[in-house]
Order: C-alpha cells, then structure tokens, then sequence
C-alpha cells in the first residue's frame, strides 16, 4: 500500500506527544511552529485579499485605457468622415455636410426629408458654395432652400432671409430647382 510519508523527526515527536498527553492527561503545550500559525493563516488571508484588490485595479485600469483609446479613434473617425463614416450620400465642403439624394421627390417632400435627417434644404450664401454644389450636381436637377410659396414672386430662403445676394446665383431647373 501506498502511504504518506512522514519525516521520522515529525514521527517520533509526535509519538512522544502522544505518549505526554496520555500520561498527563493535558494538553499539549504549545510548540514554537504552533505560535505562527494563526499569523501564516492571517498572512494568506491578507494576500489573497491584497492579490484580488490588484485585479480589479488592473480590470479598472484596462477600462479607463480602453475607453480612452475608443474616444481617440472616435475623434479620427471623425476628421476622416466629418459627415458621418456611415453615409456616402453625404459630402463635406468648408465645414458643413451635404446631402444628395438619388430619390426623385416634389419640394416639400425634400423639405420633410430634410428635417428628418435634422437638416435642411441647402441655403447658398456665396460663391464658394455655389461651384461646390454645381461640380456635385452636374446636370442632375437638386431643390434648393428658395421659394416663393409664401408670396408669389417673393423669394426667399428657408431661413428666412431675402434672396438678395452679392454674388450670382446661377439657377434654372437644368440644375437647380426653386419652388415657384
């Protein structure tokens, strides 16, 4: 059979406890390796303690720079897609976002699906913007934010400005569509 073996040191200390107690009928006096063992158990406990508290710090710490990394690659996403990394119907052009839709729709349609996407029509205030939008569109026909629905002959934009410009606005229904 196989047994555990015991240091024969240990064996015959252990015999001579025994044979101590049964004359005595006491208890043993306490050994110098008995005196540690309530301070190894706290020791452990405190370790074990101590080891759990580092992982969570570490889980802790993982989650900050994680986070952290996720906004700064939000922030580059961003720079690189200013207008949304999701949508190619979008273009940018000097700080703001245009949308092309390839849906063909009356002007009010257009107007709703706009707002819908918590925009509007396109109010052209210089130059600049207009030859953007005319190199996007070429000769495909776009409504812009002008009409006169509300005063015929009274043109004005959807922001409620005058159409009174310092440029000229090239329109006609070739590429441009007003509401009339």
């Amino acid at each position: 059979t196989w047994g555990t073996m015991i240091p024969t040191d240990d064996c015959e200390q252990q015999m001579k406890d025994q044979e101590y107690l049964t004359e005595t009928r006491t208890h043993m006096p306490a050994r110098k390796i008995d005196r540690y063992i309530p301070q190894w158990k706290w020791t452990s406990s405190m370790t074990y303690v101590l080891l759990a508290i580092s992982y969570l710090l570490i889980i802790i710490l993982f989650g900050l720079v994680a986070s952290q990394g996720s906004s700064k690659w939000q922030q580059h996403l961003e720079s690189l897609y200013p207008c949304g990394a999701k949508s190619r119907e979008w273009k940018y052009f000097d700080g703001a976002c245009y949308f092309f839709s390839i849906q063909q729709v009356i002007w009010h349609t257009a107007q709703s699906h706009c707002e819908e996407k918590k925009s509007e029509l396109v109010v052209i205030t210089n130059q600049y913007e207009q030859n953007f939008l005319q190199s996007q569109i070429r000769k495909e026909p776009y409504w812009i934010g002008l009409s006169d629905h509300n005063d015929e002959g009274q043109w004005r934009w959807i922001d409620g400005t005058d159409y009174r410009t310092s440029f000229k606005l090239n329109l006609g229904c070739e590429n441009w569509c007003l509401q009339g």
